[in-house]
């Protein structure tokens, strides 16, 4: 008499064994078509979960409930060659590390249009399904103002068309593919999340470095693909390493783990031989923001949302403990064609307040000459013990000042919304994209 405990395993074993047959076979249909994507292929392992319905991957491990492969299989081979290339893309373009502060129903939504448009882009006959006229005509809406379309400009063109939950739901029905839920990764284990972007970076540059070789040999399907890869490769400002170019170096009171006292070291080995005494310095030297004056442009051309985004990422990285010093001298400049309002915040606490209580004032015109000469006329009161940058946030459309002040300065854009072509040689510019400021 057969076992029924043991015919069950039996069966799923034969079940999972299967799985891997139509993954593996996905796999080396897709590598044969796209051999620029053999790494990439390759990274992820299989792994049985009947627990959960559908696929879904973490970036090390792509997870399939076993009857939903095998119904999918039976629809049609093409359903799983897509299916493994839509969850290899979502890894390689960085989806599952970039949504930060972005609402993750529609995160979710912008990446999986993303990425089927990569799809549809790529008229090969392992992957290619006659797309339907709904799925048409919403990459049309779309590429009206973003023609590569990434996650990041499709997450904002959703939100700015303030979909009602129809067509939310009907978007997310035509677009839904695999399961995102095992994106974020456990909290306390942070050495995970670093290993798997590290490890998607290489492989996003070096599929980069081998579709730009390519050259004239290069088909359309592959430019298309090529431009997404291009898009999330380009240099991502990190705001702190950006603000540090403002930052002076001092010493401040606390434990350097990394520094001794060497009259201690040096006593210790008159005292006892060849015992030192190692004591660690209780002063450190660190590179923090002091003096830093915050310019807004508030005229009617710059708009009063994207004013606040960018106070409330710039007061992000400011509270970071590493970033400036306990004592500091930061002052929030309002300017349209003239000052409006300057606010001195020398604590974590007044810039906390502020935060709170702040209001766009102005929606005037733009000129930029009376913010610096109102700054300038500090600098000459000695009000700043030492003035590094000043940090310029404006669409850019105004009368710039002709002079080099003695500060750095940094005029801050948003991409596609601004014009640079009057910008002073001896500025900064820092272009950042709409989805950086994203809430």
């Amino acid at each position: 008499m057969i076992d029924p405990t043991r015919h069950r395993q039996l069966q799923e074993l034969n079940m999972v064994e299967l799985c891997t047959r139509i993954l593996q076979n996905a796999r080396n249909e897709l590598y044969l078509n796209m051999r620029y994507l053999d790494i990439s292929l390759s990274r992820l392992g299989f792994e049985s979960d009947p627990s959960r319905g559908g696929l879904g991957t973490d970036g090390f491990v792509i997870f399939y409930n076993p009857d939903y492969l095998c119904g999918l299989y039976q629809r049609g081979r093409v359903l799983v060659n897509r299916a493994y290339l839509h969850m290899v893309l979502h890894c390689l373009l960085c989806h599952m590390d970039t949504r930060g502060k972005r609402g993750e129903k529609y995160w979710n939504l912008a990446c999986d249009i993303a990425v089927e448009s990569v799809i549809d882009g790529l008229y090969l006959k392992c992957i290619h399904i006659a797309g339907s006229l709904f799925r048409q005509d919403w990459y049309g809406r779309l590429r009206v103002k973003h023609p590569v379309l990434n996650a990041e400009s499709v997450y904002q063109s959703l939100q700015d068309m303030d979909l009602t939950e129809n067509q939310y739901q009907r978007l997310a029905a035509e677009f839904y593919v695999d399961d995102h839920s095992r994106w974020e990764l456990p909290q306390e284990e942070p050495k995970i999340a670093s290993e798997r972007q590290n490890q998607w970076s290489e492989n996003r540059d070096k599929l980069q470095t081998e579709l730009e070789t390519m050259g004239s040999h290069q088909d359309e399907e592959s430019k298309s693909l090529l431009e997404h890869v291009q898009v999330e490769n380009r240099e991502r400002y990190d705001y702190r390493k950006f603000l540090k170019k403002f930052s002076v170096l001092r010493e401040e009171m606390q434990i350097d783990q990394d520094s001794f006292d060497y009259g201690f070291y040096t006593y210790g080995l008159s005292l006892y031989g060849n015992m030192p005494l190692v004591e660690p310095l209780e002063s450190k030297e660190v590179s923090r923001i002091e003096d830093f004056v915050i310019v807004i442009d508030t005229s009617m051309s710059c708009s009063g949302d994207l004013v606040r985004r960018f106070l409330e990422e710039t007061y992000d990285v400011l509270c970071q403990s590493d970033s400036y010093f306990k004592k500091t001298n930061i002052h929030i400049i309002q300017c349209d064609e003239q000052v409006q309002d300057d606010m001195l915040i020398t604590s974590r606490e007044e810039m906390e307040e502020y935060m709170q209580n702040f209001t766009v004032i102005g929606q005037g015109g733009t000129d930029f000459r009376p913010a610096f000469e109102h700054v300038n006329q500090m600098v000459g009161r000695g009000e700043f013990h030492r003035l590094k940058g000043l940090l310029y946030f404006t669409d850019g459309e105004g009368i710039y000042p002709v002079k080099r002040p003695v500060y750095d300065t940094a005029f801050v854009f948003v991409k596609d919304q601004y014009t640079d072509i009057s910008v002073p040689a001896w500025a900064m510019k820092l272009i950042l994209e709409e989805g950086d400021l994203a809430e």
